[in-house]
């Protein structure tokens, strides 16, 4: 498996794990570990990229400033 493959899989695994209910990193590690059979590092490593993408989409989310359209663009 490649490594992007392997990290989709890690992560729909994180958040399979998330939807449950499950709140405790180190036992979500644990869990993602022992089904996948993949390194602690490689889940952690997984786990922190996860955490970027979502906060960059919290950021873009919570931005006030709003970018202009291309109607806008096109009578400026």
């Amino acid at each position: 498996m490649n490594r992007t493959n392997q990290s989709t899989v890690i992560k729909e695994a994180i958040n399979s794990y998330l939807d449950k209910g499950l709140t405790d990193k180190q036992d979500i590690y644990t869990k993602v570990v022992d089904e996948l059979g993949v390194p602690r590092p490689t889940v952690r490593r997984v786990a922190r990229d996860l955490r970027n993408e979502l906060l960059e989409k919290i950021k873009i989310l919570q931005s006030e400033v709003q970018k202009p359209t291309l109607i806008e663009e096109e009578t400026s």
